[in-house]
């Protein structure tokens, strides 16, 4: 795995020395994504530079050094991530005449886009990757991202150049780069705990979205900022709403051991594409149905045990190392595991601003980002079970969402309305549960407005962060499917649209690539995810428990007390934290005297919801937590501000 970053000046105003200059400091805050190398390309006549950090997995060799230019010279490339598929897609090019120097699969993608250009070349590609690729001809930067949003992609204006970089702290190396907080990101923020493509947390900035392209002219950059919309100009070339329906139109014919063995035969070829490497290959193994398939699958295809990795926690309710254990024993992996403390926990809190970049307030982030450290220290490549639960019908919240949609339907329409409008009297309680909840959702106009009641946080955040206006997202549309489908299948799609990419992607990116280690996700394979749209849904909502099928396909290789096993989740007890260790450290960054100075939030509004979760009145954990990685990230941001600027 890599790091990218770049610059695209509006004028030709620069002498090579100083876009050097520029866009390998950029390059170089991304040191941790790629540790084993280091290149600059520039172009002053055009105004572009292009640089990269590499972490190398395959080609060690230099022939893999990266900028790199495809063999007519009209391409340049700087990419992040890896196309499983390469080796197939070279022979295709070795047919149609190309010749290769090295077995990079960055050489094969600079070759795809000579012989189908841009788009079909990306299009082919089977993998994780974010691609900034210039050229010459054309004068025009494409930017790519993969199909789920597996590699992250950052672009934006400092001044009036435009910038890009994999994170945050590559396009805060650009002197020009000050842009402020967007109050419309951090609403979402509140909202959602993370904040989801196209948007991003600085004004002027944004996210690549998945499976999508940007294409950015020399001659366009000059127009300046105001004069793009992200929205618009960003081009999709896989889209999961669409391939959903495709997938509906189209179910699978088969019963359900047909689905079984067609269902088997993509994972192996997907767990088998993600093992190739030339470096050592793990897996993180939880002992949950997800990473127990991606395991077992693993050893199935390896003549070595496999290298399994797994945390446990002392004397917590949320250990679950005894599990992973079982399963390691079963399957006779090579297994690590690593019992960690409340202390040990809570050290890795002040590392989180500078690891995301971005505020992010998934608690889970903790002890994923324990589990990539256990594992950098024996591999430099690990599988992950990402992506069971949103293609197999995996959160309980799924069938509380279906429950509260049937009583909706039952409630006469003028009761629904008295009902919604008296939720807007208890203002955020009404996400606490109870019947406040419930009367919340009596508003609903689809599956998809009754849906964001179980996954947003604030309520209104628009309230309490001054100057917000709440941008729409994919949850804000009742009816995701738009009538095709069924209600859990809308839920689904909502989820692996958003919560995958933007959460628990974003989550696992972060924190593996921390520590320069590469995490690859079989399940979220293309093929795997346009197959389980096409199953009926009994085949993953089942009486004998959800996942069915895919814990079918787990009983072939483990005996049923591993497989039946309730769901359980890697979370962290942020509740505790904020009553015990932590609460002198939230207290100062909630002080309302600060959040005054800052302007961010209504200070009156934050401080009253911390008084009552101190006096037990309501379980505001989730709430707060999203405010403190918000005050945390804003600190950590003004002190990297402080370090640019005297550094320059």
């Amino acid at each position: 795995m890599c790091g990218l970053a770049g610059l695209l000046r509006p004028t030709a105003d620069l002498d090579a020395a100083r876009l050097d200059a520029l866009a390998g400091a950029m390059g170089d805050a991304l040191e941790h994504r790629g540790p084993d190398d280091r290149g600059v390309w520039v172009d002053d006549a055009a105004g572009v530079a292009l640089a990269h950090r590499r972490l190398s997995i395959l080609d060690l060799s230099p022939l893999g050094h990266q900028p790199m230019a495809s063999e007519d010279h009209r391409y340049v490339a700087v990419y992040n991530g890896e196309i499983y598929n390469f080796a197939e897609i070279r022979e295709v090019l070795v047919a149609r005449g190309h010749a290769f120097r090295g077995h990079s699969d960055t050489e094969v993608l600079l070759a795809a886009v000579m012989e189908w250009g841009v788009h079909d070349a990306v299009a082919r590609c089977n993998g994780m990757f974010a691609l900034a690729l210039w050229d010459r001809q054309e004068r025009c930067l494409w930017l790519a991202r993969d199909r789920v949003g597996k590699k992250p992609l950052y672009y934006g204006w400092a001044g009036g150049t435009f910038v890009f970089g994999s994170e945050l702290k590559a396009l805060w190396r650009h002197p020009d780069f000050d842009n402020g907080v967007n109050p419309d990101a951090l609403a979402l923020l509140l909202r959602l705990d993370y904040v989801p493509a196209p948007h991003a947390i600085h004004v002027d900035t944004f996210k690549l979205l998945p499976g999508s392209l940007l294409r950015i002219e020399a001659d366009a950059v000059a127009r300046g900022p105001r004069a793009h919309d992200p929205h618009r100009e960003q081009h999709r070339y896989w889209e999961p709403r669409e391939r959903m329906l495709s997938a509906l139109a189209h179910p699978f014919a088969g019963d359900a051991l047909e689905a079984e063995n067609r269902l088997d035969e993509i994972l192996r070829d997907a767990v088998a594409l993600r093992m190739v490497a030339d470096v050592p290959v793990g897996v993180f193994l939880s002992g949950g149905t997800d990473s127990s398939v991606v395991t077992a699958l693993m050893q199935a295809q390896s003549r070595h045990p496999v290298r399994s990795f797994t945390i446990g926690f002392e004397r917590s309710h949320h250990d679950e190392a005894h599990l992973a254990r079982e399963v390691a024993d079963h399957l006779h992996t090579q297994h690590t595991e690593l019992y960690v403390s409340g202390a040990d926990a809570l050290a890795v809190v002040p590392a989180l601003p500078a690891m995301f970049d971005e505020p992010f307030a998934d608690a889970s982030q903790v002890p994923t980002a324990l589990v990539a450290r256990l594992a950098r220290t024996a591999v430099t490549v690990a599988l992950s079970g990402d992506g069971g639960d949103e293609l197999f019908f995996g959160y309980k919240r799924y069938e509380r969402a279906l429950r509260n949609w049937r009583w909706h339907s039952r409630v006469p329409g003028i009761l629904r309305q008295a009902l919604a409008r008296s939720a807007k009297t208890h203002g955020e309680a009404s996400r606490t549960g109870g019947f406040a909840a419930l009367a919340a959702e009596m508003g609903a106009r689809g599956i998809g407005d009754v849906y964001r009641q179980r996954v947003m946080r604030w309520r209104d955040p628009e309230a309490v962060v001054p100057g917000a206006s709440l941008p729409e997202t994919f949850y804000d549309q009742p009816d995701p499917l738009r009538g095709a489908g069924t209600p859990a299948d809308a839920m689904m799609l909502a989820d692996f649209s958003v919560y995958l990419p933007e959460d628990l992607l974003c989550k696992v990116d972060r924190t593996s690539m921390a520590v320069s280690l590469e995490a690859r996700a079989p399940l979220l394979d293309w093929r795997a995810a346009e197959f389980a749209w096409s199953l009926p849904l009994e085949f993953k909502r089942h009486p004998s428990g959800n996942k069915h099928l895919l814990k079918r396909v787990l009983r072939r290789y483990l005996p049923d007390s591993m497989v039946d096993r309730g769901k359980r989740g890697f979370g962290a007890p942020v509740s505790d934290w904020l009553k015990g260790d932590l609460r002198d450290w939230a207290a100062a960054l909630l002080d309302p005297s600060r959040l005054r100075a800052e302007g961010h939030f209504d200070a009156d509004a934050v401080d009253a919801l911390w008084r009552q979760f101190l006096g037990g009145e309501r379980k505001w954990h989730t709430h707060l937590w999203n405010v403190l990685m918000f005050q945390a990230w804003h600190e950590h941001w003004q002190a990297q501000r402080r370090a640019i600027g005297s550094a320059g």
